[in-house]
């Protein structure tokens, strides 16, 4: 299990939260195609990938049988064709959980992992400069349409929750065109630090950092960030999710912690009085303070004072909002 801790100057992250920023990346992305890969998927993934319809996009999770998150993923849905982007660091289970269900005479699979990129758009200016990039602005959040202009690629508008506003997914070439009518367009060309800080003030969690192979949709914020559906009917692993959402609880929640000064990590230990709640998985650190997700027990609640990494620390509510960050 990876802990991942950033510095970032207060004047970079209001640019990051503020402008519109453009970061390429080289995750896994997988096609699946054929009379049956709809189907199939829709046995797999957390959330719903049918009701939405054609030109939509999905996140989820693909489980093992007990319920337990195998890799993440977003799912755009064009026609037959299915694309499937997930973490470079679940590549390799991804290919075999998919090698293992999918009958490839109903949905063939196709590793495009080697030749694909994915630029992702953020900030509150993200939208402007998406429309005056002239690649195309789908319908709606949640929605995917091909990007104009020839590049072999597609972008498509994240839904409210993410810690994104747009990607961008295809050859490398098409994407890399895209990211350059991007910039031309106004947006600040980033690197994986701006994603990450998004995606901890969103309170979203990252495989091998907050998902390791025990971990369970709701224990990562799943209910909130919309990345399970428990009206879709039967997926591997739906079981155990949906006897806890309608008959139990998690006995773990992502939390976020906010510490008041800036000082180093001792430990990833969360402590509150005096015994052992969890551990902190990433951080943020600015100028004059601090902010990290962390998995804590469950009747550690925002509000509640504790010992976290050595130092003393608020547990808040996720996402971070009302701090003042980047003031």
């Amino acid at each position: 299990m990876a802990e991942l801790d950033l510095t970032m100057r207060r004047d970079r992250l209001a640019d990051v939260r503020q402008g519109a920023t453009v970061v390429l990346t080289s995750p896994a992305l997988f096609k699946v195609a054929g009379a049956g890969a709809l189907t199939c998927l829709q046995g797999l993934l957390t959330n719903d990938l049918v009701k939405p319809g054609d030109g939509s996009v999905v996140y989820g999770a693909l489980l093992t049988p007990k319920g337990m998150i195998v890799v993440d993923v977003w799912v755009l849905r064009q026609g037959e064709e299915l694309t499937l982007i997930a973490p470079r660091e679940g590549r390799e289970q991804t290919v075999e959980l998919l090698g293992r269900t999918l009958p490839p005479r109903l949905a063939k699979v196709t590793d495009q992992t080697d030749e694909a990129g994915v630029a992702w758009l953020i900030g509150e200016h993200a939208f402007q400069t998406l429309a005056k990039s002239g690649i195309g602005v789908p319908e709606g959040a949640g929605r995917v349409l091909p990007v104009s202009g020839g590049a072999s690629a597609s972008v498509a508008l994240a839904p409210e929750t993410a810690p994104f506003v747009a990607i961008v997914a295809g050859t490398m070439e098409g994407v890399e065109t895209a990211a350059a009518r991007l910039e031309a367009a106004g947006a600040r060309v980033g690197d994986e630090t701006d994603l990450h800080a998004v995606r901890i003030l969103a309170g979203w969690p990252a495989l091998g950092i907050e998902i390791d192979e025990r971990t369970l949709p709701q224990e990562v914020r799943y209910d909130d960030i919309g990345g399970v559906s428990y009206t879709k009917g039967c997926y591997t692993g739906q079981e155990t999710v949906a006897r806890l959402h309608f008959r139990g609880h998690t006995n773990r929640e992502l939390r976020g912690v906010y510490w008041e000064d800036a000082g180093a990590l001792e430990t990833r230990t969360v402590v509150a009085e005096g015994r052992e709640v969890g551990t902190v998985r990433s951080t943020l650190t600015l100028e004059d303070r601090a902010l990290g997700l962390a998995v804590l027990r469950r009747e550690v609640s925002p509000g509640d004072e504790v010992v976290a990494a050595g130092r003393p620390a608020l547990v808040v509510g996720l996402p971070f909002v009302g701090l003042e960050l980047d003031r």
